[in-house]
C-alpha cells in the first residue's frame, strides 16, 4: 500500500478514536513521554542554554528514533502500518479532550458557578484562574481552544503528511516539552530557550494551516482574514497569534488583553478589535470551529502527500 493510503487510513481511524474514546485516563503515551522527559532534565538541568539544547535534542531525538523503529517494523504489512499510524494519531491529537475541558468550564459558566469554571480552568491552560471573571474566562476558553486546535490537532497532522509516525511523535514531543519547560520562569528562562524555539519552528506550518481553514469554514471567512492580516503580527507569540487573531475574526468575538500566569500580569494587545466581548455561548462555538478545522486538516494532508507522490512519479 503506498505511503499516502496507509497515511489518510490510518489517520482518519485516529481521528475517529479520538472522537470515540478521547485520551485514555492512565498509561497515556504523552504522560510517559512527559515523565521520561522529566527524568532526563533532573540529569542534565543547570541553568544554561546548552544543556537545555542538549535535553531537547535527546527528548525529541529519542521519540523521533523510536517512531522510526516503529514504523520500520512494521513496514512490510499495510495493514499493521495503517494501524501503526492510526494509534500514533490517537495518541498524539487531543481534540477531544480539548472540547470536553472547554464545554465542562461552559456548562459551570451556564449555572453561575464561577468557582467551579475557576476550578475546571487549570485543566485547560496555565492562567491564574482566580484573577479573572465569568467573562475573562470564556475569553480564556475560546483562546486555549484556538490555539490548541493547531497544537493538539493540526500541527500533528502536518507533521504527519510529512513525515508519518515519526512526524506524528516528533511534532508531539516537541510541544509537550515546550509545554514543560518553554515558558519564560526563571528556572526555564534559559534551559527551556531550545524547546521554545523548536516549536515556534515545528508549529510555523500547522498554525499557517490552522488560521487558513477558520477562516474557511467558520461564520465569517472576511473577518478572520481581516482580523489575522491586522493583528496576529501583535501577538507574541508567532503561532498562535495567527490562530486566535483568525478564531476571533471567524467567530466576531474580541480577544486579548490583560492576562495572568502564574502572578505574572501580562498585557497582550487586542485581536479583532472591532469585534464583540466573548459570551459563554461562544466556547461551544469555537469547540465546534475547532472540530470542522481538525477534520479539514487531515484532507489537506492527504491531498498534499497526494501531490508529493505525484510529482515524485
Amino acid at each position: 500500500m503506498a505511503a499516502d493510503r496507509v497515511f489518510a487510513y490510518g489517520a482518519a481511524a485516529g481521528l475517529l478514536g479520538d472522537l470515540l474514546l478521547g485520551d485514555p485516563r492512565r498509561g497515556h503515551p504523552v504522560a510517559a513521554f512527559g515523565r521520561a522527559a522529566a527524568a532526563v532534565e533532573r540529569v542534565l538541568w543547570r541553568d544554561d542554554r546548552s544543556r537545555g539544547a542538549v535535553h531537547t535534542a535527546v527528548c525529541v531525538g529519542g521519540a523521533v528514533a523510536l517512531g522510526s523503529l516503529a514504523a520500520r517494523a512494521v513496514r512490510r504489512s499495510p495493514a499493521a502500518s495503517v494501524a501503526l499510524t492510526g494509534v500514533a494519531t490517537w495518541a498524539v491529537v487531543g481534540g477531544t479532550s480539548l472540547a470536553r475541558e472547554a464545554r465542562a468550564v461552559g456548562r459551570a459558566l451556564q449555572a453561575g458557578d464561577v468557582e467551579a469554571a475557576r476550578e475546571r480552568l487549570p485543566h485547560l491552560c496555565g492562567r491564574d484562574p482566580q484573577a479573572l471573571d465569568a467573562d475573562g474566562i470564556a475569553r480564556a476558553v475560546v483562546e486555549s481552544v484556538a490555539e490548541n486546535t493547531s497544537d493538539a490537532v493540526v500541527g500533528a497532522l502536518v507533521w504527519g503528511a510529512v513525515a508519518g509516525v515519526p512526524g506524528l511523535v516528533g511534532f508531539r514531543a516537541v510541544n509537550t516539552l515546550d509545554a514543560m519547560v518553554g515558558h519564560k520562569s526563571p528556572r526555564y528562562r534559559r534551559y527551556g530557550w531550545a524547546s521554545a524555539r523548536l516549536d515556534d519552528v515545528a508549529g510555523w506550518p500547522g498554525a499557517r494551516l490552522t488560521a487558513v481553514l477558520a477562516a474557511l469554514c467558520g461564520p465569517d471567512p472576511r473577518g478572520a482574514v481581516r482580523a489575522w492580516q491586522a493583528d496576529a503580527g501583535k501577538h507574541p507569540s508567532p503561532n498562535a497569534g495567527p490562530v486566535e487573531a483568525s478564531f476571533a475574526g471567524a467567530l466576531g468575538v474580541r480577544l486579548g488583553g490583560t492576562l495572568s500566569y502564574g502572578g505574572r500580569v501580562e498585557h497582550r494587545p487586542v485581536l479583532n478589535g472591532g469585534g464583540r466581548p466573548v459570551a459563554v455561548t461562544d466556547i461551544d462555538r469555537a469547540v465546534r470551529l475547532s472540530r470542522r478545522v481538525g477534520w479539514l486538516a487531515l484532507a489537506a494532508g492527504v491531498a498534499a502527500r497526494r501531490m508529493l507522490k505525484g510529482r515524485a512519479l
